[in-house]
């Protein structure tokens, strides 16, 4: 729920920044709760599924304004949310705060000011506590190598399988059209880093993971942490903020 007596204020100098991160968490769900506090802003939701989770952190230093007079949560349908913020427009600046128990959304340009307010919205579920797994591989990849992998592997299937061992991953793709093999032989052009403590194989959905990966900002670095024939953990920087998601295994 929304503290109706609660003020705050916060303000970022590039209003399409905010809106790649809101990209990262709308690829999931469509409704969720911001929680604001003087440390910053964080994000975690269930998909509609059940089978993946999102969780968001972004510190109060990343914004040029960081205004809180206590603790809020805010709850919003992210999709039109979304749909607001992908109207900013190059070099423009974003203002969110409260405004009579709603949602002010300001873009401030040079010469001129566009204002929205939102609904803010009960979201019945409380924040979802991070699963806790003791991962056996740590894989780092290019964020564009992991997204070429995945369209790759979709040409043939809707699941995807990743098998690493001590210097080595392998992914794998079946359908009735055929096969796919694909073998990466340690740290090069796609691999960052490897952490192999033990062989690890297990398989995802392939929609579930594309949306995952394709809010990475070009040039960055996605890792991927995998236990036998259990959840992955995936998780890469966008600026300051930090995206972390779950996806539970598909069973072949």
């Amino acid at each position: 729920m929304f503290y109706g007596d609660t003020l705050f204020e916060i303000k970022i100098d590039d209003a399409k920044y905010w809106k790649n991160c809101v990209d990262a968490l709308v690829r999931l769900v469509d409704e969720g709760t911001f929680s604001l506090s003087k440390e910053g802003i964080q994000f975690k939701a269930m998909d509609p599924s059940g089978i993946s989770m999102v969780c968001f952190e972004m510190p109060s230093k990343a914004f040029s304004k960081f205004e809180i007079e206590k603790q809020a949560n805010i709850g919003l349908n992210l999709e039109n949310f979304y749909r607001i913020l992908s109207s900013a427009r190059p070099d423009e600046q974003l203002l969110m705060k409260d405004s009579g128990g709603r949602f002010l959304v300001e873009f401030i340009g040079k010469n001129s000011r566009r204002r929205y307010k939102l609904p803010i919205i009960e979201i019945r579920k409380n924040l979802e506590n991070e699963p806790k797994v003791e991962f056996e591989s740590d894989v780092e990849i290019r964020g564009e190598s992991i997204k070429e992998i995945i369209k790759d592997a979709s040409l043939l299937s809707t699941y995807i399988g990743f098998k690493t061992d001590k210097n080595s991953l392998i992914v794998s793709a079946k359908g009735d059209f055929g096969e796919l093999e694909e073998e990466h032989l340690g740290e090069g052009d796609a691999i960052k880093k490897m952490d192999v403590k033990k062989s690890t194989e297990a398989s995802f959905n392939l929609e579930y993971l594309e949306r995952m990966v394709s809010a990475c900002p070009s040039g960055n670095h996605i890792k991927m942490h995998f236990k036998t024939d259990a959840l992955v953990k995936v998780d890469y920087k966008i600026g300051d903020a930090e995206v972390v998601y779950y996806l539970a295994p598909y069973i072949v």
